[in-house]
C-alpha cells in the first residue's frame, strides 16, 4: 500500500492535526481514538465514525457502501 502525495497516512503533520470526530454526528473523540470507533477510506480521504453511528449502519458500512448512502 502506498501514500498519497504529500503527506503520510493522516495526510497532515502531527503539529497540525485536528479534534477527531464523528464524520456522521460530530460526536469528539477525545485526545485519542477509542477502540470501538469503525474508520473508513472513501475516495481516499479516511472518515471516523462513533460507536452509536457504527452500530445504527452496521450492515450498510458490512455492504460497504459509502456513508452518503447511509
Amino acid at each position: 500500500m502506498t501514500s498519497l502525495p504529500g503527506g503520510g497516512d493522516h495526510g497532515d503533520s502531527p503539529t497540525e492535526r485536528r479534534p477527531l470526530v464523528c464524520a456522521r454526528c460530530g460526536t469528539p473523540a477525545g485526545r485519542s481514538l477509542p477502540v470501538t470507533w469503525t474508520c473508513s477510506v472513501e475516495n481516499g480521504v479516511r472518515r471516523h465514525f462513533c460507536e452509536t453511528c457504527s452500530r445504527e449502519n452496521l450492515r450498510a458500512i458490512e455492504g460497504r457502501l459509502d456513508s452518503p448512502w447511509w
